[in-house]
């Protein structure tokens, strides 16, 4: 489960970095890397989105500060 919560936090940082960038500059990372794949620029979204998803449902149990508040 630590693998799966290290790649679904890595994965958030990229999505929040490429948005970071769309807002900022207009410039979506991804779609300039991997603009070549469609399938593979839509597969990033997908699992940066699922990402999220997870990181959301499971947060309350991993996070320590959370752990504290309660």
């Amino acid at each position: 489960m630590k693998n799966l919560h290290m790649v679904t936090f890595l994965l958030l940082v990229v999505g929040g970095l490429n948005w970071g960038l769309v807002g900022l500059f207009d410039l979506d990372l991804v779609q300039m890397l991997l603009g070549t794949w469609p399938g593979l620029v839509n597969l990033v979204y997908i699992l940066v989105g699922l990402s999220a998803v997870y990181e959301f449902a499971t947060h309350q149990a991993r996070c320590k500060e959370c752990m504290d508040m309660m």
